[in-house]
């Protein structure tokens, strides 16, 4: 995913409703980078390490990649690992930057409303102890993926549609913090970070055979293995993965074809064309034609 961040205000409609997000994205931070990206946010948002930072709605950052360090009013600085949540309370002091030498990638969602605050304020989530430890999970991927294009691509009532897909992350992340991810068997915990990598990596060629090399096990063995717990062999689940996502932007955005054919990876229009039409019976134009009508 590209670098992306959108900051809203909530209307008296969101304020209404109880739940509403006030920012998303996604940024990749590389090794002895700035950060902050400060350019990129508003006053109520930037910070710096020497002054940490008082945020009035909440927040919640996934680094999926590389590591750093949080530190809050009460929470001692603590090193964050990739598959770590952090939430950022409303009227906590705090701060966070990622390793120099790694920089990490972090998906964040910012959310408030009366609803969000009871949420927040009745120990579900742990101000003391802000973190969860969920690991490269492809079913968090998916939601961040899903809120941040449907902010992007702001839909009819996507504020209404973003404040649901936020409870979904919050109740995902309750009861991840409820389990213990080490009780699945080894095998099902290579699986799923296969799932988060193939996840992370749709709009660029995939070399599956060489992304197994950074799991201890064979090839052969995790295509058997991945098809058993997926139902579909690696190539296909990939393959199904661009061609959902390139379903939804065509109902949900403006961009050409040729821009969704980019975006979900395929190496030209004709190629992603001939297989949507395929799996969908229509040709991605004439079912864009369809949706809007």
């Amino acid at each position: 995913m590209n670098d992306y961040c959108k900051y809203m205000s909530g209307t008296l409609i969101e304020e209404k409703w109880g739940l509403y997000v006030d920012t998303a994205g996604f940024s990749k931070v590389y090794p002895h980078q700035h950060y902050p990206k400060n350019y990129e946010h508003p006053s109520s948002h930037t910070f710096s390490w020497s002054k940490g930072r008082i945020l009035h709605g909440h927040q919640l950052i996934y680094v999926s990649k590389g590591g750093g360090v949080f530190e809050s009013a009460f929470a001692d600085p603590i090193e964050v690992t990739a598959g770590t949540c952090m939430f950022l309370h409303a009227g906590v002091w705090h701060r966070y930057k990622p390793n120099t030498h790694s920089g990490w990638d972090e998906y964040w969602i910012g959310f408030n409303g009366n609803y969000a605050n009871d949420l927040m304020k009745n120990d579900f989530f742990n101000v003391e102890y802000p973190f969860i430890k969920v690991g490269l999970s492809s079913e968090l991927l998916h939601l961040f993926h899903k809120l941040i294009e449907t902010v992007q691509t702001a839909p009819s009532g996507y504020q209404q549609i973003s404040a649901g897909i936020t409870l979904q992350i919050l109740g995902y992340l309750y009861s991840a913090s409820l389990s213990n991810d080490t009780d699945s068997p080894p095998i099902e915990r290579l699986i799923e970070k296969a799932k988060f990598m193939l996840q992370e990596s749709l709009e660029k060629h995939i070399d599956i055979e060489k992304m197994v090399r950074e799991l201890p096990m064979s090839y052969s063995s995790f295509r058997k293995e991945f098809k058993r717990l997926t139902g579909e062999p690696p190539n296909q689940f990939v393959l199904n993965l661009r061609l959902n996502r390139a379903k939804y932007l065509l109902g949900n955005s403006t961009l050409s074809i040729n821009e969704i054919a980019r975006q979900t990876g395929f190496e030209s229009v004709f190629y992603f064309s001939k297989l949507f039409k395929k799996k969908n019976g229509r040709s991605p134009r004439f079912y864009r034609e369809q949706i809007i009508k």
